[in-house]
């Protein structure tokens, strides 16, 4: 048989497996992502507190060794494989308790998704104008509410595309789990592979599933985008009485 018969032979006897193999890589791409996104954003806020020379002592010390500990995870996450990280938080923590394959690759993909985040997070926050953060604090909000109200909903629009492609860098990344027998597209492409000895058209596959995830959550993402944007044409009211002040503008499409 040819290439194209050993492809259509592998996928009508593991269409299912394959199918089961795509749900739970998005799962844990979705999951892994949302909550990794939370871990980096709480790192992000934290890492972004101000520490004034009128702080306490204690409290300086406090934040110092705070900062400390959040960017050494940072660092040790992301200068390390997701692949070793997988094999040493899955095997000598998870296996103890006898935590299911599934789960541990989906709290490892966060662990690791987080760092990222952290990081991404950070830039989105320190982009946005300083004038803002010292108008929120002159009117009294701490740095909670001036995250909350004022800065993140901003970052959060100018990071999007970086979440996005976070989510789809966690897509392809989750296939190293396959590392830990988790039944994810790259596990499923190796067994139905090796049953017939024919690893080049279950690759195939698993590239074209891969390729189609990955062209899909794109444009759904680029979509998203755009709807947070608004409309492309809005009305500035100069004045409440004069409807001449009015200014109507374009915006320019991307």
């Amino acid at each position: 048989m040819n290439l194209f018969e050993w492809m259509g032979k592998i996928i009508s006897q593991y269409w299912l497996q394959f199918l089961k193999g795509t749900g739970n890589t998005l799962l844990m791409a979705i999951i892994g992502t949302l909550v990794g996104f939370l871990i980096g954003l709480a790192i992000a806020m934290v890492r972004t507190i101000p520490v004034r020379e009128t702080d306490s002592g204690f409290r300086r010390a406090v934040m110092r060794a705070v900062n400390w500990i959040l960017s050494a995870y940072v660092e040790v996450v992301r200068g390390t494989p997701m692949m070793v990280q997988a094999l040493i938080i899955h095997y000598s923590l998870f296996v103890v308790v006898g935590m299911p394959s599934l789960l541990s690759a989906i709290i490892i993909i966060s662990f690791n998704t987080g760092a990222y985040m952290a990081e991404i997070v950070r830039g989105g926050i320190i982009s946005i104008d300083r004038g803002q953060f010292e108008g929120a604090h002159a009117i009294g909000m701490s740095h909670a509410q001036t995250m909350v109200h004022v800065i993140l909903p901003q970052a959060i629009r100018n990071i999007m595309p970086s979440i996005g492609n976070e989510f789809v860098v966690n897509i392809k990344d989750s296939s190293v789990l396959s590392v830990i027998a988790v039944t994810e597209l790259m596990f499923v492409s190796k067994q139905a592979g090796g049953a017939y000895a024919k690893f080049v058209p279950a690759y195939i596959i698993c590239a074209i599933v891969y390729f189609i995830l990955t062209f899909t959550v794109t444009r759904i993402l680029r979509y998203l985008e755009k709807k947070m944007d608004g409309s492309s044409s809005y009305t500035i009211c100069g004045s409440q009485s004069d409807p001449g002040a009015e200014i109507h503008i374009k915006r320019e499409e991307a």
